[in-house]
């Protein structure tokens, strides 16, 4: 866990982000775990997943489980600013997942890629293997797995990846890890949501104009129009920042 100071932890909601600017959190604190082969557990969280923790202790419990909870969503950011403890940078989970496949292609880590549906699973490592040629492959499996299926766990953990990525959707990706992650000697794990669809070109990501506005929510949602209930949580968040009904 990040030792706990005023400076490099935020607490919204009882959870406890990283309040670090994202090349120091990679630099100072996961890539030193990278190569020392120590586990470490990433949770990217945004309102929603907050929410998720306040309306299930058991959510909550796997999440504070987690080495780093980072703060994916401008809602988080929001809210610091609310609370008077501005967190220095958001962190984007597809972003951060991008920094850290390039520095397995620089060290020549090996990846594991659980999630998404088989063939966008088998494009993700099409993808991997010519943006990233000095990754090793450690194995890749789609996303329609029961959280409690031990063969498939046991299998990648015979594989010795130095990363593995779970692309199952929350909570399902922070339940797997969480059952799975003691079956291991070694690795960084983390939930990455929906990036395996973009990165296999399933989905667009919002053009840099939005992102730099802060507007990515809003070009998902007239990209996804179902997404109008996510909307709604991050509403309900805000708002219980705001009147402090934490």
């Amino acid at each position: 866990m990040v030792s706990k100071n005023k400076s490099n932890i935020v607490t919204i909601m009882d959870i406890d982000f990283v309040n670090e600017t994202k090349e120091k959190f990679l630099t100072e604190y996961v890539y030193p775990k990278l190569t020392h082969n120590q586990k470490c557990f990433i949770v990217t969280a945004n309102p929603e997943i907050v929410m998720k923790t306040r309306e299930s202790k058991a959510f909550k419990k796997l999440v504070k489980q987690a080495n780093y909870v980072v703060p994916d969503g401008v809602g988080i950011v929001y809210a610091s600013k609310f609370k008077k403890q501005l967190i220095k940078e958001r962190i984007p989970g597809y972003d951060l997942m991008r920094d850290l496949l390039a520095k397995a292609d620089q060290e020549s880590y090996s990846c594991y890629f659980l999630g998404a549906k088989e063939h966008v699973n088998e494009k993700v490592v099409e993808q991997i293997k010519q943006k990233y040629p000095n990754i090793t492959i450690a194995g890749h499996h789609h996303g329609y797995i029961s959280i409690n299926d031990n063969s498939i766990a046991d299998k990648i953990a015979s594989s010795h990846p130095d990363l593995i990525f779970v692309a199952l959707g929350s909570p399902r990706q922070e339940e797997w890890i969480t059952t799975h992650m003691n079956k291991f000697n070694k690795g960084l794990f983390m939930g990455v949501g929906g990036s395996f669809d973009v990165i296999a070109g399933e989905v667009k990501r919002a053009p840099d104009a939005w992102i730099n506005l802060n507007l990515e929510w809003l070009y998902r949602l007239l990209k996804q129009p179902f997404r109008w209930k996510r909307i709604l949580k991050v509403l309900e968040f805000m708002a219980r920042i705001y009147f402090k009904k934490e």
